[in-house]
């Protein structure tokens, strides 16, 4: 992804920065099996290696979560996307946008980045196939101008991966 797919940010309100620092802090003393934070001195964007939990269709595989923090976070959600190649799987389109109800519409300001990592590699660890989302081209092709995931309007109907 370029950085033309990454939203306008603003810096950080005092509350996101506080909650960030304690969250990057409990990531260094206990991270989630399976993941890496890649270390940088930016705050706003998180890096993410994700490998794939032994047993699925992606053990051993390893991706790039790119997490970008909004201004009013943890009120508002962070933007998630897979950094390219993305995984094929049916709720990720090749652009690396995530078709994940807790990205959106259920987001609560009590989920942490390492909460929504571990759903994430729920999700990868639960898809019986390595497919794209029927409606990829379509979805990819309406992104190009650097639409972020957040301006969807995502259906959330297949509970099944």
């Amino acid at each position: 992804m370029t950085s033309s797919s990454s939203p306008s940010r603003k810096a950080l309100s005092k509350i996101a920065c506080n909650r960030l620092q304690k969250e990057l802090t409990e990531w260094q003393l206990s991270p989630p099996a399976g993941f890496k934070h890649k270390v940088s001195d930016n705050l706003q964007r998180w890096v993410i290696e994700v490998t794939g939990a032994a047993g699925t269709l992606y053990a051993g595989e390893t991706y790039q979560l790119q997490v970008d923090f909004p201004e009013h976070y943890p009120m508002e959600a962070p933007q998630v996307i897979f950094l390219n190649p993305a995984p094929m799987h049916p709720h990720i389109y090749s652009n690396g946008h995530i078709c994940l109800d807790i990205l959106y519409d259920s987001w609560s300001p009590a989920m942490t980045v390492s909460s929504v990592c571990i759903s994430i590699l729920s999700m990868l660890s639960s898809s019986p196939a390595k497919q794209r989302p029927a409606d990829n081209d379509r979805y990819v092709r309406n992104c190009r101008n650097g639409r972020s995931p957040k301006e969807t309007r995502w259906w959330f109907h297949d509970d099944t991966v």
